[in-house]
């Protein structure tokens, strides 16, 4: 998968989390960006496989079955590749649309997925940017997964949204929450954390940082939790879903409606755990991460990331250093998921 082909540029030695200079950085080497704001072909080169699986309701542990589609990750992005305002081109919020269907009557929600197709994914940060729906009744998630006992989430149940509440659960899956019958909410690695703002108004930034000894949760660049007990330590991948299986004490619904999360972005700087790859960013970086000098440092997004209202082109531009072709040199850039600049 990965060519020995060795050039010497900006960023050869990875991405950092925090500026170099300061007291506590984290550097990472490989990258994974996708700006779903532009991309107009989910079958083209992005970097991401829809998914396509029903699973029965006592596997899904709930009332109902959860059945993913096709047909439920849609792109609907902004006409133009050089603007980040305005509408979809299917009209209303651009971006990645993941729906929840309202018509349950088979027993079955539908549901839609996407799974990042690198597996390779061993510690890092990773940012999204996201919309909720407003209709109560579905789960919407970001997360890394491993397997059922190593699995950071990020989860927001809509059907918690209203005018004075608007939490985000934070969630270490782990063999404790497995030993609970996969129900974090006893366990030290759950936080149900208010946000400062509602979620289903606009796109914010999420974003969790994996380290060897914790995990730190963000909404907006603005830290809001870390987590230390059971931090996972194998490679894996990123998930992003919207589903809904009735369960009261969780996702609730199913929804009376089709509802929709949009997505405008992920951004993902890790390690990876290939050989192949170790290897290709060692001959790039024969000073490992020490030569500070090619490493470039990843910008915080501390505004919310909408692409609604008067400013939209502006906070919607966020930085992409795949916008860069200097930036990402021996790197694996997926075309179709990268925007003109």
């Amino acid at each position: 998968m990965y060519d020995m082909i060795v050039v010497v540029a900006k960023c050869a030695c990875g991405y950092s989390v925090n500026a170099t200079s300061a007291s506590a950085f984290s550097v990472f080497t490989d990258l994974l960006e996708t700006d779903f704001l532009h991309v107009y072909n989910l079958s083209g080169d992005i970097g991401w496989q829809r998914q396509e699986y029903n699973v029965t309701p006592q596997v899904a542990r709930g009332t109902y079955g959860k059945k993913a589609e096709l047909r439920n990750v849609v792109a609907n992005p902004l006409n133009s590749s050089y603007d980040y305002a305005g509408s979809g081109a299917l009209g209303g919020d651009p971006g990645l649309q993941l729906w929840v269907r309202g018509d349950s009557s088979d027993g079955m929600v539908g549901m839609g997925e996407i799974v990042a197709i690198r597996t390779d994914m061993l510690y890092g940060s990773f940012r999204v940017g996201m919309k909720m729906t407003a209709i109560p009744g579905t789960c919407g998630a970001f997360f890394w997964f491993r397997n059922d006992t190593q699995e950071i989430d990020m989860e927001f149940l809509s059907a918690q949204f209203n005018a004075t509440s608007n939490p985000v659960s934070l969630v270490l899956q782990s063999p404790a929450s497995e030993a609970a019958g996969y129900n974090a909410q006893g366990t030290p690695n759950f936080q149900l954390h208010p946000l400062p703002f509602s979620p289903d108004k606009e796109y914010h930034e999420y974003r969790f940082d994996w380290l060897a000894d914790r995990v730190s949760f963000y909404a907006d660049g603005q830290w809001l939790a870390d987590m230390s007990a059971s931090i996972p330590n194998s490679p894996g991948h990123l998930v992003l879903n919207h589903w809904s299986n009735g369960d009261k004490y969780w996702s609730a619904g199913p929804p009376q409606s089709d509802a929709v999360l949009t997505v405008s972005y992920v951004k993902a700087y890790f390690n990876s755990s290939t050989p192949a790859r170790q290897l290709q960013y060692n001959a790039a970086c024969p000073a490992g991460q020490n030569s500070l000098a090619q490493v470039c440092q990843v910008p915080d997004q501390s505004v919310a990331p909408n692409p609604a209202g008067r400013d939209g082109n502006t906070t919607a531009h966020t930085y992409f250093f795949t916008q860069h072709k200097d930036m990402t040199v021996n790197q694996t850039v997926y075309a179709a998921g990268t925007a003109a600049v």
